[in-house]
């Protein structure tokens, strides 16, 4: 039964891995979508699929990359 399995996983594999890459155009007939208005130039499909700085925006704060002791704060006071 393992066996089986795992040649249906290397088959799955195989297959996946023949895949056709090229660039992206429109299917026969249809275009790209009109010129934004505020836009020099229609868009290109690559430009149209990588998204802006607000869809993944950068994080700014800074992880904490190594355990460090935490600095005194004066404003850490005891409720009255």
């Amino acid at each position: 039964m393992k066996t089986r399995s795992t040649l249906i996983l290397l088959a799955a594999l195989a297959v996946s891995a023949c895949g056709l890459r090229t660039n992206l155009t429109p299917e026969q007939g249809k275009t790209l979508p009109v010129k934004p208005i505020t836009a020099n130039a229609v868009p290109t499909a690559e430009q149209l699929l990588t998204p802006d700085t607000q869809a993944r925006p950068k994080r700014s704060d800074e992880q904490l990359r190594r355990s460090e002791e935490r600095r005194d704060d004066p404003f850490d006071l005891p409720p009255t």
